[in-house]
């Protein structure tokens, strides 16, 4: 018979202790450690001692005697989706799914589940939030009609697993994990043990049947997903859908990826009929500008292997305390500091008594380092109240002695300007040569920021 003990978990981090403390080790965080009951179950070593005398024991093996094997993906129909994910759903993969309430989780994934059934894939769509009519009344709203997507309104651990074995489904939908649980568990649904154990199942499930699934997981308000950090690490992929509840648009990250790059973005408008793909995401970005305006350029950036540009704004005014505000939103706010120190030190701009209030247009976040350049020429441009070149596209990276670094990718940046009919390039001059220009835009190589200015600003 299994053992019954009790003991407190943190519901921020999983830390584990045989006594209450009001403040957890694993994560300074006050009050969040909570009593639970745990199942001692028999070591692996009694059940080896258990167990018949046929059982067969894996056994080390030599990495070149293992079979390779190709994993062949299911595509989703949603090129957005399958960029993501890396080229499409690995067979046996869990994913988890993170966002704020509201954001379209459900709404995706309901979506993608509906796509894969109209393929002829079994997909069960498991919802422990809703009944089986709310999500037929969300279905009707998304004009879903197959007769392979199956709908299961259930809670409990033992059933989902007995309605998978039964059914045998190419993907799996647990909407969401914080409702599930395990009834030998003795702690309430969404706690740690709780979210620990289930997600223990669901991973041994995708991997001995070779089916893929999704869980949906919450957030907490600061944005992670709720529950032990060890559930991120448990999955082969975590998704974060985001995005501002008052705009249409969401992006869709990877934060982690065993079978891709986590530098790929999804970009998706909800619409009353659902969500749709934005395959040309650079002129959503770019429809609103205002021509003329000092403070905005252009950039290029690259996210993942696809690339994106958008316009930095940037706001310059004096300041009326005694110290300078720095506020960015899309930026590392650091980032903006460092690039004004090099226009106070290398450039000769006197902005130790200014404010500065960066925004990407469009609500995308860039970090990474050929949006320098964009950074300090929108700077500047406020600064002397002197708009640049409508026309104009601007990438590099920024050194602290004021020098403009290569980037990656330029020949698919310079691309993409000529495609949305830019006509002048400011690159780093290190990556002049070696690539064929596009037709119709000129290429300009730099080597500082004070030569940068001296093109798209005049000097």
């Amino acid at each position: 018979m299994s053992k019954k003990k009790t003991k407190f978990c943190c519901q921020s981090c999983g830390y584990e202790s045989p006594k209450w403390m009001g403040k957890c080790p694993g994560c300074n965080q006050w009050n969040t450690m909570v009593e639970e009951m745990e199942i001692t179950r028999p070591s692996r070593r009694q059940s080896f001692v258990t167990a018949a005398a046929s059982t067969v024991i894996n056994k080390p093996q030599s990495i070149t005697s293992i079979e390779s094997i190709s994993e062949p993906r299911v595509h989703t129909n949603f090129k957005e989706m399958d960029r993501v994910l890396g080229g499409g759903i690995v067979p046996g993969s869990l994913v988890l799914v993170g966002g704020d309430p509201g954001i379209g989780k459900s709404t995706l994934l309901l979506q993608i589940s509906a796509q894969l059934a109209s393929l002829n894939h079994r997909v069960l769509y498991i919802s422990g939030e809703e009944s089986a009519k709310q999500t037929k009344l969300r279905a009707d709203r998304l004009r879903i009609l197959t007769d392979n997507l199956f709908v299961l309104s259930e809670t409990d651990l033992e059933f989902i697993e007995k309605a998978i074995e039964e059914m045998n489904p190419s993907l799996v939908v647990i909407d969401s994990i914080q409702t599930v649980y395990h009834p030998e568990v003795q702690s309430a649904p969404g706690s740690v043990s709780q979210v620990r154990e289930c997600t223990s199942h669901f991973m041994r499930i995708a991997k001995t049947k070779g089916i893929a699934i999704f869980i949906v997981g919450h957030v907490t308000k600061e944005g992670s997903i709720a529950g032990p950090r060890l559930l991120e690490h448990m999955v082969d992929a975590v998704l974060y859908f985001e995005g501002e509840r008052h705009h249409t648009y969401r992006i869709l990250r990877a934060v982690k990826n065993r079978f891709g790059s986590t530098n790929e973005m999804g970009i998706f408008e909800m619409k009353e009929e659902g969500l749709a793909e934005v395959l040309n995401p650079s002129e959503i970005f770019l429809e609103e500008r205002s021509e003329g305006s000092a403070g905005s350029i252009v950039v290029a950036s690259m996210e993942g292997t696809r690339p994106v540009l958008v316009e930095i704004q940037a706001l310059i005014s004096p300041t009326s305390f005694g110290n300078p505000r720095r506020m960015a939103t899309g930026i590392d706010h650091n980032r903006v500091s460092l690039i004004m120190a090099v226009l106070e030190k290398r450039v000769g701009f006197l902005l130790g008594s200014y404010d500065a209030y960066l925004k990407v247009a469009g609500g995308i976040k860039l970090d990474e380092p050929a949006i320098d350049l964009g950074v300090a020429i929108s700077i500047a441009s406020s600064f002397r109240d002197q708009p640049s070149r409508p026309t104009d596209v601007v990438f590099g990276e920024v050194g602290l002695t004021g020098e403009v670094r290569r980037v990656s990718r330029i020949e698919q940046r310079v691309q993409e300007a000529a495609k949305l009919g830019f006509e002048r390039v400011i690159v780093p001059d290190r990556n002049i040569g070696g690539w064929s220009t596009p037709k119709g835009i000129q290429v300009i190589g730099v080597s500082t920021v004070a030569e940068a200015l001296k093109y798209t600003l005049g000097g």
